[in-house]
């Protein structure tokens, strides 16, 4: 016999949980599939950090990172753990007119710098000649922000879901430990979920991909700000942890099964080693650590956060989601709540 579920979540990375923390502050009763456990590495939502940013030239991103700003700081409030760590962002821009339209018609603060100035005050080498300096960004803090999210939620862990059947105003989940019939289900499974709603006649259109990450000690503990270089392949940098830098590539990985091992790419750590060492004082050029993490990608960066009557898909992704996960979680929820 099938279990009976208000609203059943598949997966239990940052944008499920998201989603079923604001489902129950909304008074329903969301039950959180997750295939492996929480806060496990083979998908998009772990290790230390991400970054938190305002500065992106289209209005809309800025709009919903300012939404998610104060969701975070409640959530701070809420677990009583810091999950945001604001030590500013440096955009490297050949031409940084258009990020400052977006920021100025958003009434979000900023500052332009020179090469020179860069240096001076946060210790950074850099050949671009412009440089846009936000404060109001840094990381947020991703393990701590999983677990803060995951409080007091049903969790359960090792257990995946096999196929969605959609009836009528329910929906049907076969997992590989028995049967769920819910009212709603919320897919949030990242690079496993366009399958799974293939399923149920659900087409998602992004394409998982594998992105490599190399960690770097850096020469003290002293703060750094975010970076994102889109002068050199858009690279970005962020802190992850005292003294530690994490370097990565934006959207260079191959196209990837998510079921398959993978490995990290040689040539990307090679060229994260070389602009690592001559943009920040490291400790040493070679990596102390990299790994892997998925991407689901829109073919153009976009999210998708749909209903198709009891399925909602949440697919908000394409390598810079996490910043606005509890603003996602909400939208989620105000899908499932939405009268019919």
């Amino acid at each position: 016999m099938a279990e009976r579920a208000d609203v059943v979540v598949v997966g239990g990375g940052v944008m499920g949980l998201a989603a079923a923390r604001a489902l129950a502050r909304a008074g329903r009763e969301p039950v959180v599939l997750e295939q492996f456990r929480v806060g496990h590495t083979r998908g998009s939502s772990h290790g230390a950090t991400r970054i938190f940013r305002l500065a992106y030239d289209e209005p809309g991103w800025v709009r919903l990172a300012q939404e998610a700003l104060p969701l975070w700081r409640e959530l701070e409030a809420e677990s009583g753990e810091k999950l945001l760590d604001v030590t500013g962002l440096i955009d490297l821009v050949a031409d940084p007119a258009p990020l400052v339209q977006t920021l100025d018609a958003t009434g979000t603060a900023y500052e332009l710098l020179t090469a020179e100035e860069a240096q001076h005050r946060f210790g950074l080498a850099t050949q671009c000649c412009k440089v846009v300096w936000q404060p109001d960004a840094g990381v947020v803090l991703a393990d701590r922000a999983v677990q803060a999210f995951r409080s007091g939620l049903d969790v359960r862990e090792d257990t995946r879901a096999l196929t969605l059947a959609p009836r009528g105003r329910s929906v049907g989940l076969e997992t590989d430990r028995g049967l769920i019939d819910a009212s709603v289900a919320v897919v949030a499974a990242g690079a496993w979920a366009r399958p799974l709603l293939a399923e149920a006649g659900v087409e998602l259109p992004v394409l998982p991909t594998r992105e490599t990450v190399s960690y770097f000690r850096l020469a003290d503990e002293r703060p750094i700000p975010s970076v994102i270089d889109y002068e050199h392949r858009e690279t970005y940098a962020l802190a992850a942890g005292p003294g530690v830098l994490k370097v990565g590539v934006h959207r260079t990985g191959p196209p990837t099964d998510p079921d398959e091992p993978g490995a990290p790419d040689d040539a990307i750590v090679e060229f994260a080693s070389e602009w690592a060492a001559r943009t920040f004082q490291l400790a040493e050029s070679t990596p102390v650590a990299v790994e892997t993490c998925l991407y689901t990608n829109t073919a153009d960066a976009s999210f998708v956060v749909e209903r198709h009557g009891p399925i909602v898909v949440c697919s908000a992704c394409t390598g810079h989601g996490f910043k606005f996960a509890p603003a996602v979680g909400k939208r989620v929820a105000e899908l499932v709540t939405a009268p019919a």
